[in-house]
């Protein structure tokens, strides 16, 4: 596997065209489609510019929600956008050998999973297994966010994005590749009410 090698867009150029496309999709002029003919003239090379980092749920599909085109974005999905091994190695992957220069980890509002870990820490219940892994990583943000905070929920969520952020830039691919210019790990949030993302960690 070779290291893509050519000149990309940098990190600041690629938050900017994802946020535009979102801009696209939120006032309902989307520039691309799914579309059969959009797959087969992107199918011979792979070169995205970004990787995003988000959640299983389904009202957030995330090339639709960015209005990217087939090739453009790398997507690595999990219950609350939790990191384990194969997610944390799928980001590497898109960074070192296919050149993006920009991740995003986007939390969505009314998330499931973070909506069952506060109610497993209020209920005191222990939920066991790979499901138990996910309340458990979630689980210091709802902490940090107050779990009698009447707006939990929104609190805990920003605060989740926050520190999945914070872990990636910590690893040390990713720390290496931010600090040599090259790939940048962002946080945002998408509305699921209006289809806007807001960048919370820049």
């Amino acid at each position: 596997m070779n290291a893509v090698t050519e000149v990309r867009r940098g990190p600041a150029e690629a938050l900017s065209d994802l946020l535009a496309g979102n801009r696209r999709f939120a006032t309902g002029r989307p520039r691309y489609g799914h579309h059969v003919a959009n797959a087969a003239a992107n199918s011979r090379v792979q070169q995205p510019y970004a990787v995003v980092v988000g959640c299983i749920d389904s009202r957030v599909p995330l090339e639709a929600v960015f209005d990217q085109n087939f090739g453009s974005i790398c997507v690595v999905r999990s219950g609350g956008h939790v990191l384990d091994q194969s997610v944390v190695g799928s980001i590497e992957f898109a960074v070192t050998e296919l050149g993006v220069s920009l991740i995003v980890v986007l939390g969505h509002e009314r998330c499931g999973a973070i909506a069952a870990t506060v109610e497993a820490l209020r209920t005191g219940k222990v939920v066991s297994g790979p499901l138990g892994y996910l309340v458990d990583q979630i689980a210091p943000a709802v902490v940090a966010a107050g779990l009698e905070d009447p707006d939990v929920h929104a609190k805990t969520l920003r605060e989740h994005v926050s520190r999945t952020v914070t872990r990636l830039r910590g690893v040390d691919r990713l720390a290496t590749a931010d600090a040599e210019g090259r790939a940048h790990v962002v946080g945002a949030v998408y509305d699921l009410d209006t289809g806007v993302v807001t960048v919370l960690n820049p």
